[in-house]
């Protein structure tokens, strides 16, 4: 499945790139190639079952500092994405839906955003009122939280701090719904 996801993503990048489209769309157009050079070189999804280690501390968008001991013994949903991904843009708001249902049963959601700058991530969510943390995936954070290949990209941390679910590519409602399985 993850191959037909990407599969799609470098059609919709051709097609982008190959018409004569606005500057917004051979703007994805570029991102999309620069992510599939990034991908080439990019880390492995962590494996089921494998202890998965935050960072102390991530800087949110919102200039506030995450502590992430705070979130010891919940659940974590790791969120890699782009505001340029229109797979991203149809997942993001099943997990806005699940955070605000399960948050208060120890669900926790941080949104890494790999856009090229912080300054374009801001306006895209305060369009769509998303109420989880997110965090630009600067190059100093993306050395202790290395992107994965792919996008969108969801981890699943178990409250023991182990990987509980590793998916690259769109997941659809029912998917993102499933997770509360792991609270």
């Amino acid at each position: 499945m993850d191959r037909i996801r990407r599969t799609g993503l470098k059609w919709l990048g051709a097609m982008l790139g190959a018409v004569a489209a606005p500057a917004w769309a051979q703007s994805v157009a570029e991102q999309v190639s620069a992510l599939e050079k990034k991908d080439r070189k990019a880390v492995p999804l962590p494996k089921v079952g494998s202890v998965f280690a935050l960072p102390p501390t991530v800087e949110l968008l919102d200039g506030k500092t995450l502590h992430t001991q705070d979130w010891a013994g919940k659940v974590i949903v790791l969120e890699y994405w782009a505001t340029w991904c229109p797979f991203c843009a149809r997942q993001m708001p099943h997990v806005d839906a699940l955070y605000k249902k399960e948050h208060s049963r120890g669900l926790e959601v941080l949104a890494l955003s790999i856009d090229k700058r912080p300054s374009d991530i801001a306006p895209f969510l305060k369009s769509r009122n998303y109420t989880f943390p997110v965090a630009w995936l600067s190059p100093a954070l993306a050395k202790v939280l290395p992107k994965p290949a792919g996008l969108p990209v969801t981890l699943v941390i178990g409250r023991d701090g182990r990987v509980k679910m590793a998916d690259s590519g769109e997941l659809f409602a029912e998917d993102i719904a499933g997770i509360a399985k792991f609270l």
